[in-house]
């Protein structure tokens, strides 16, 4: 425990002596400041630079819905967290080791989650008395003890990094923001990790303008080598690479991998690949991902709005495309129509809906999984659609292939749930062959003899008929239709036989669906059970107190409609089940419903990822009682 006098002024190292390299196994580290300051920018080059060089990485985004939030303001401020380690991680980490934060506003947002004796390295130049008012400090804490249980460096980050640039002739706004780049460098520093990674970025980002090349280059290097020029850090940090299996891999988030994942489920599928979407928050990203693969033959059309987007997708179906849509919450509810649509006329169509806080506008920058039972109930008449969920970034392509695989073989719309947390945040992903992925086998009806648009093979799939096919001439549209010939039909008789053929052909690919794993004891006192992007925190808790000798078990689902066909007889193996969620327990309504069992559900609605931390004490909290 270092005193108020220690923390803030250091001593300095003798000359002679460079700083000790200590071996550590996990790093947590946040870079905060107002959202004007290039923390996204900052983490983004930061964690890209720690997976490129072969780490494990966990990545969370956070930042504020305005465009240009007041600067010098608590909503104002934007994050980014980068969790690194030697070893396979789940999560972008719960406590920080390291808090990089450019203002007060920046201090006061996040010092709740910094370790107790966690390294604070401040922007000493912002901490005046108008910043300090508009953070809600009284006095300042880089001078009134608030800070003595940390380690805090405070640097003239602003000063320095005009200095640098003084003789380079940019304006005052422009060299002021550089000084992310500054915090950079010294991170890089401080763990032992080359820039190399950044500096080449720069050269490629700004290759038009070489003053801004050399300008943000120079503030970088003097970041990087501030640490050893003033010797004032008594300590570097290393993290051993990651012994990750063999492979070629990348940084990548989760809008990033559904893009790719349906630009391989088209070419293992043969088929051109169509988007049509309109831009949301926070799934804007697909499509601004899938517009750069036309020498693909990718084809990407920004419509005027939720319900033309569906609808032309589902236009580019009926002419033998692989299709998609992508959207959040509010576009969901308005495309309800359009995927009934889709349901009647029996077309293939992946719909990816990246949750985020509601109801209405709600928290269009903050993550939430409440979009459940709108996936599964939200449309109007008897309307069953397959619903996938991904379980973290990486896991996002291949959900994304396997509802591209699902539509195409029972002729269906498949919605894939994601959300903000793991659409916006990163880790590794192995990258595949296009002939390592799972087999998406395409069959168009060519053949008049027999045809009618809703006979029905094995997997009660109706023929996928191009049209202009000659003799295979057929309608669809949104009125009921007569079984076998798709002719229109009010007929009660053929309603009612419809629906059952619907409902019973979305609880037939149950049949194909992996079984569930349980992780750890296989029956016992309590088990875990989760959706979604809960994945990595669930596993973290669950793996720390297996540790500790504590039996508790866990296990995850990807498919919520239909269900896993042993998850009820898992169920029935544990006294307790518990179910964390960020909304008010749907998928503990609809296991309810399912199982007649009554789980324990663990809410969290605040925007926010769990913690492991959160689970692990409700877990413990439970197995006390």
């Amino acid at each position: 425990m270092q005193d108020e006098k220690t923390n803030k002024n250091h001593k300095l190292n003798d000359k002679n002596n460079k700083p000790d390299v200590m071996p550590v196994e996990d790093v947590t580290i946040r870079f905060a400041g107002d959202s004007g300051d290039g923390m996204q920018l900052t983490g983004t080059q930061f964690s890209e630079s720690i997976a490129a060089a072969g780490y494990d990485v966990g990545t969370f985004p956070d930042y504020p819905a305005d465009i240009r939030a007041p600067a010098g303001s608590l909503y104002g401020v934007s994050g980014f967290q980068i969790h690194f380690s030697s070893h396979d991680i789940h999560t972008p980490g719960d406590q920080i080791d390291v808090l990089v934060c450019m203002n007060p506003a920046a201090l006061k947002v996040n010092l709740k989650d910094i370790k107790k004796g966690g390294i604070i390295i401040v922007n000493e130049d912002s901490f005046d008395a108008k910043n300090l008012d508009l953070a809600g400090f009284k006095t300042n804490p880089l001078e009134d003890g608030t800070l003595g249980r940390y380690t805090v460096y405070e640097l003239p980050i602003t000063k320095t990094t005009l200095q640098v640039l003084k003789d380079l002739g940019l304006s005052m706004k422009e060299a002021e923001k550089c000084k992310n780049f500054f915090a950079l460098g010294l991170v890089y520093w401080l763990y032992n990790k080359t820039p190399d990674f950044t500096l080449n970025w720069i050269e490629q980002k700004f290759a038009k303008r070489p003053e801004i090349v050399e300008a943000n280059s120079r503030v970088l290097m003097a970041g990087y080598y501030y640490g050893e020029a003033t010797e004032i850090f008594t300590s570097r940090y290393e993290v051993k690479k990651a012994d990750l299996p063999k492979g070629t891999y990348r940084n990548i988030n989760g809008n990033e991998a559904v893009a790719l994942g349906l630009v391989a489920a088209a070419a293992r599928a043969g088929l051109q690949l169509f988007l049509g979407s309109y831009p949301i928050t926070p799934a804007s990203e697909i499509l601004q991902s899938l517009s750069k693969f036309k020498n693909y033959g990718v084809k990407t059309f920004q419509a005027e709005d939720e319900i033309a987007g569906i609808c032309t997708a589902i236009g580019a179906s009926f002419a033998g495309a692989l299709v998609a849509t992508t959207t959040s919450g509010p576009g969901m509810a308005l495309k309800t129509e359009a995927m009934g649509l889709a349901v009647m006329a029996e077309l293939p169509l992946v719909i990816i809906d990246v949750q985020r806080g509601g109801p209405s506008t709600g928290l269009p920058t903050k993550t939430e999984q409440s979009d459940l039972s709108m996936s599964i109930f939200g449309r109007n008449g008897e309307c069953p659609m397959p619903v996938l969920a991904a379980q973290s970034p990486s896991d996002c392509f291949h959900i994304t292939i396997e509802a591209a695989r699902i539509a195409i073989k029972y002729m269906t719309p498949v919605i894939v749930l994601t959300d903000g947390y793991i659409a916006q945040g990163s880790e590794p992903m192995k990258i595949y062959k296009v002939s390592e992925l799972p087999e998406i086998k395409v069959i168009f009806q060519k053949s008049r003899e027999g045809f009618f648009p809703y006979t029905r093979n094995e997997f009660l799939s109706r023929p996928w008929a191009i049209p202009g096919t000659k003799g295979l001439e057929h309608r669809i549209g949104g009125l009921e239709k007569q079984n076998i010939t798709g002719n229109i039909s009010y007929d009660p008789e053929n309603h009612n036989q419809m629906v059952k053929i619907r409902d019973k052909k979305v609880k037939k690919i149950a049949d194909e669906i992996p079984l569930l794993k349980v992780n750890g004891v296989q029956s016992g006192k309590l088990l875990v059970l989760g959706w979604g992007s809960t994945f990595g925190a669930i596993a973290s808790a669950c793996e720390n107190l297996q540790k500790k000798g504590i039996k508790v078990s866990f296990t995850h689902l990807r498919y919520l409609n239909p269900f896993p066909k042993n998850l009820g007889q898992i169920l029935k193996q544990f006294e307790i089940i518990l179910i964390p969620e960020m909304n008010l327990g749907q998928l503990a309504n609809l296991i309810k419903m399912e199982y007649l069992v009554s789980p324990i559900t663990f809410d969290k609605i605040k925007g926010l990822p769990f913690k492991a931390m959160e689970i692990e004490n409700k877990i413990e909290e439970i197995l006390r009682t």
